[in-house]
């Protein structure tokens, strides 16, 4: 039998190709009559890649269709909850079941528990859990939590890494390599983000400095261990290591952001995967198979702070939704079953070497990054990239023909160059064998002129 690389070499015949997008053009022009910009989520507009957005009708496997009957390979997934892929068995039984009781009670489940349990049972970074509604609102409660319990006000944050929606986390760097926060979203009053410290990711001299002059006052680092959001940004163990060290030295908390990482890269997510133990962990919806929810948990006399124990206040009429959890509890089973991770990773090395042999050969500017199944195509020639400002916005011009390229032979990537793809358990071999030459059929579109 030939080897997965060797299936993903062998040529194949030029990739049908979409014409008709009719429907989700006339559902864009119906929804920019309803909602700013026509989405509800600025990352669904394809504002930065040519065309419309597609209206997605269904989905199942690793495939998704749109409102014209168009199916893609999707290496969107959700944003990369659906591990499984789109509309697992186990998942939508776990649902049925939990909807047939009802929808929300506001109230403790037995649901609740047993996903609790399975989380910590196999995460030893974890004492104890609290969920949430999304990675936002499991950010911000862990922020609110890391000032309550140190009694200091300063966050330092990363430029590149991106931790939802929290008002004193939309910040970006000035000039200089520490400063004050900048807005970088109107509506956002000044005195929100004073108190937050923008820094270059992978830069110990700026992290000494920082805490040198504020480090009485510094409640925490956030950051997340494998930055997703802006690109594929693999830090160096030695680095996360030294972020961990001096927030010890300096008596402020380490929050590691897994709202990406987190049950993508293995059950103890980016904190096993570096071994390093950081004082709280955010986690988003894949925990819940893809449904609203996110949870944040640590060290029990850091949890031991929150109400009704302690005095930081959290809360969430949805917290905990039994759907939520029982879609979460049939997820995790499957990722936890012996090899599921091993399995994952697997493909995702070789479909991404397959396509790498392909650029050699055109001698294209791209680099593709991959760690576990998350993976990103890089236009530029650069054979490492940590930091954001090592991403340079020319790079990412070719990005928006290459991605329509890709919708009109059937494969889906998020609409930015920026964004990171997944790699579910439902992608087959010969699915990842017909992305990768829709893939290397883009490139070519892409750097003909």
């Amino acid at each position: 039998m030939s080897s997965i690389s060797e299936m993903f070499k062998r040529k194949k015949k030029a990739t049908p190709v979409f014409e008709n997008f009719h429907h989700s053009n006339e559902l864009f022009e119906e929804s920019q009559k309803l909602f700013p910009g026509g989405v509800n989520s600025p990352v669904r507009a394809f504002n930065s890649v040519e065309g419309n957005p597609v209206f997605i009708d269904k989905g199942d496997g690793c495939r998704i269709t749109d409102a014209d009957g168009n199916a893609y390979i999707d290496f969107c997934c959700s944003w990369g909850p659906l591990i499984l892929g789109h509309n697992h068995i186990a998942v939508r039984e776990g649902v049925i079941e939990a909807v047939e009781k009802g929808l929300s009670f506001g109230a403790p489940t037995r649901l609740e528990n047993e996903l609790a349990t399975l989380m910590l049972r196999h995460n030893s970074y974890l004492d104890k859990l609290r969920f949430v509604n999304s990675g936002t609102e499991a950010v911000m409660s862990a922020i609110r939590l890391a000032r309550g319990f140190t009694g200091k006000n300063k966050i330092i944050k990363f430029e590149g890494c991106y931790h939802g929606h929290v008002d004193s986390l939309l910040v970006k760097a000035g000039s200089g390599l520490v400063t004050l926060g900048e807005s970088s979203s109107a509506g956002i009053p000044e005195g929100f983000v004073k108190e937050t410290l923008v820094l270059p990711l992978n830069d110990m001299v700026a992290l000494e400095k920082c805490f040198a002059e504020h480090g009485d006052d510094i409640a925490a680092i956030i950051v997340e261990p494998l930055p997703a959001n802006n690109g594929l940004l693999i830090q160096d163990k030695d680095y996360l290591q030294y972020l961990r060290d001096i927030t010890l030295k300096y008596k402020s908390l380490l929050i590691f952001d897994e709202v990406i990482s987190g049950y993508r890269i293995g059950a103890e997510g980016a904190a096993g995967f570096y071994e390093i133990q950081p004082d709280l962990i955010t986690y988003g919806k894949i925990i819940g198979g893809g449904m609203p929810v996110g949870a944040y948990g640590g060290r029990s006399d850091i949890m031991a702070q929150i109400s009704p124990m302690g005095a930081v206040y959290q809360a969430g009429t949805l917290s905990g939704n039994p759907v939520a959890m029982a879609a979460g509890l049939a997820q995790l089973k499957e990722c936890l079953k012996p090899g599921f991770y091993d399995k994952l990773e697997m493909k995702t090395a070789d479909f991404v070497q397959s396509i790498y042999d392909f650029v050699v050969e055109r001698n294209f500017p791209v680099r593709i990054f991959h760690l576990a199944s998350i993976f990103w195509i890089s236009f530029s020639a650069n054979d490492r990239i940590t930091r954001a400002d090592e991403i340079s916005a020319k790079d990412m011009e070719r990005f928006g023909k290459f991605h329509r390229e890709l919708l009109k032979r059937g494969v889906y990537f998020g609409p930015s160059g920026y964004e990171v793809g997944f790699i579910s358990e439902a992608h087959t071999v010969k699915d990842l064998k017909i992305a990768r030459d829709v893939i290397c059929e883009a490139l070519d579109k892409a750097f003909e002129d």
